[in-house]
């Protein structure tokens, strides 16, 4: 087994149910959350044309930690011409095996959302 193979792997989709279509071209920035509780911002990207993100564990390793990732929704929807209610929307979660598969879905509307751990 490469060293790669034991990598693990954080992975975001989003999906825009008011669209009824992938959550292309959201903006979001992920950061690590330290022992103070202090946010350390680890890069800001976007969505790709499936909605969907990968960790890149070259540039950034996945750690045991807390971490947050933000999207920037209030800027995606006013930019499709839809009504927004939420701002921003942050969700922390916890990496307790870093050789794990952490995937965030994200399922998005103008006045509601919903996420949970994927597989």
């Amino acid at each position: 087994m490469s060293a790669d193979a034991t990598k693990g792997r954080l992975s975001l989709h989003v999906l825009d149910t008011a669209r009824g279509r992938a959550g292309d071209g959201l903006a979001f920035t992920l950061a690590r959350i330290d022992a103070a509780g202090d946010r350390v911002m680890l890069g800001h990207w976007m969505t790709d044309e499936g909605g969907r993100w990968l960790l890149d564990q070259t540039v950034i390793p996945l750690e045991a930690a807390t971490y947050e990732v933000v999207f920037e929704a209030d800027a995606y929807q006013r930019r499709l011409g839809q009504d927004s209610f939420y701002d921003r929307i942050a969700i922390r979660f916890r990496v307790t095996e870093p050789s794990g598969h952490y995937h965030i879905p994200l399922i998005l509307s103008p006045y509601g959302y919903s996420t949970y751990r994927g597989g």
